[in-house]
């Protein structure tokens, strides 16, 4: 099992340095990556200060007296029900699937001209199956019990982001050389909410490759932010974050290597849960994993409230959603909390802002006030080294591609240098985001063969031990 062969090679790793150095505490605490010189540690937080006030004026710069379009109000009040909602109004006949289909559609035709969000769209197709599923509730072929069993969402609009396949829709995770290539059928995760009575609307907007942390590529171009355009939604996963937050969508299907679901929940406030490996299937989305990078992939839910991911969870993960035990009632009170407040200090990475410390603070208090729970502050050292530590766990897959032979859609692998030359004359078809992971994966490749890439590894083992302990 991946689980044993994970523990394994940890193992292996832990033993090689045991022998050279004496023990694991010591190879996790190398200058060249946790525990530093006090010289090199204020050499690196300077360059991360002027990098920092660089990008402050050069952004500045780009979007000096860039003006925030307002979305047009919302109306109509279906918008901001939550799919679960949904699905009961039209099972009780309270809605019509084909109203509430029509009036997503309106919202997403009012509001795509100014965030650039959604990139395919499959609008008449759609209100078919609406009718179909109306149909199916008119004639009373299952009562309500069967239906809210058998098709928990019936006749409730959805969308996924452009790395899954669904039928007749464009899949191009981004990529130019994708820009024509059209999905001959669904992905896993779109067809079981399919076969759950869901309707796909359309598919939204990612960063090339589904690989950075912003929602842009050479062929859509940018998706705008919801609160202020000037700002980015995140990435990859950033057209679903944005789509939903501006009530385009009441649910979508994301996907999360390195913050994917994640990072767009928290840019464009909506809930996003990136679930356990093994649980939903990750089969008809693009790029696809392999070897180790199977088990960081996952694909989970996207959704404006929170009451909507467990439903649709206990759906993406079809038969393994029993491992969950979603169904079981918990009281919160024999739940054990943690909580940490930034990753130890790292010098290249910027501090977490007061704001965001304070909102963390009000939950811990509310938690002890209203509860009678204690959550315990914990602080992981390693954690300096994530950024690291992830590049490297990366690296080591030797069964996966390249990032720029996935770029040359495995045909052979781009120049990244030349590609940056014409990037510079606007030539190239990649964005600079795509071809700065392309120069970083070539210096993580040529740091493989050194002795600190390993000790990357042996610290990444050390660190999941440490939380199975900490837990």
């Amino acid at each position: 099992m991946a689980g044993s062969g994970l523990k394994k090679q940890a193992s292996r790793l832990r033993s090689h340095f045991q022998r050279h150095s004496g023990a694991t505490q010591e190879v996790a605490e190398t200058p060249g990556t946790v525990d530093r010189m006090w010289w090199m540690d204020l050499l690196l937080r300077t360059i991360r200060l002027v990098l920092e006030g660089a990008s402050r004026l050069i952004f500045g710069i780009m979007y000096y007296g860039s003006t925030h379009t307002p979305l047009p109000p919302i109306t109509n009040l279906v918008l901001l029900e939550s799919a679960t909602a949904l699905a009961t109004k039209i099972r009780t006949k309270k809605l019509t699937s084909e109203e509430v289909v029509k009036s997503f559609i309106a919202r997403i035709k009012e509001i795509n001209p100014i965030l650039n969000c959604v990139v395919d769209d499959r609008f008449e197709d759609a209100l078919q199956e609406a009718r179909e599923a109306d149909e199916l509730i008119r004639f009373g072929t299952m009562d309500e019990a069967t239906l809210a069993k058998t098709k928990p969402f019936l006749g409730v609009p959805f969308t996924t982001k452009d790395c899954f396949a669904v039928k007749g829709l464009k899949q191009t995770a981004g990529l130019w050389i994708r820009k024509d290539m059209v999905a001959e059928e669904d992905a896993d995760a779109v067809r079981v909410m399919r076969e759950a009575g869901a309707i796909p609307l359309c598919v939204t907007n990612v960063s090339e490759l589904c690989m950075w942390w912003e929602s842009c590529n050479t062929i859509y171009g940018r998706t705008n932010n919801p609160y202020v355009n000037c700002r980015i939604v995140g990435g990859s996963s950033g057209g679903e974050g944005c789509l939903q937050s501006a009530c385009g969508a009441p649910f979508g299907i994301g996907s999360d290597i390195g913050g994917s679901i994640r990072m767009p929940s928290f840019f464009n406030g909506i809930f996003g849960h990136k679930p356990t490996y093994g649980i939903v299937s990750n089969l008809g989305q693009e790029p696809v994993a392999s070897g180790e990078a199977k088990e960081f992939l996952v694909t989970g839910p996207m959704c404006k409230y929170a009451q909507d991911l467990g439903p649709m969870l206990k759906v993406l993960g079809a038969g393994n959603s029993h491992m969950l035990k979603l169904d079981q009632k918990v009281d919160i009170r024999n739940l054990r909390y943690f909580y940490i407040e930034d990753d130890g200090g790292s010098p290249m990475v910027t501090p977490i802002q007061t704001e965001l410390r304070e909102a963390q603070r009000k939950i811990v208090q509310h938690l002890e006030k209203a509860y009678g729970i204690k959550a315990k502050k914990i602080t992981l050292k390693k954690l300096k080294a994530s950024v690291l530590i992830y590049f490297a766990k990366l690296g080591s897959v030797e069964e996966a591609h390249t990032f720029c032979e996935e770029l040359a859609l495995k045909k052979g692998s781009i120049n990244v240098w030349m590609e940056l030359v014409k990037w510079c004359v606007k030539c190239s078809r990649h964005t600079f985001a795509a071809l700065l992971l392309g120069v970083l994966e070539k210096l993580n490749n040529h740091n493989k063969h050194t002795e600190n890439f390993t000790k990357l590894l042996a610290m990444c083992a050390d660190l999941k031990q440490e939380m199975k302990v900490r837990s």
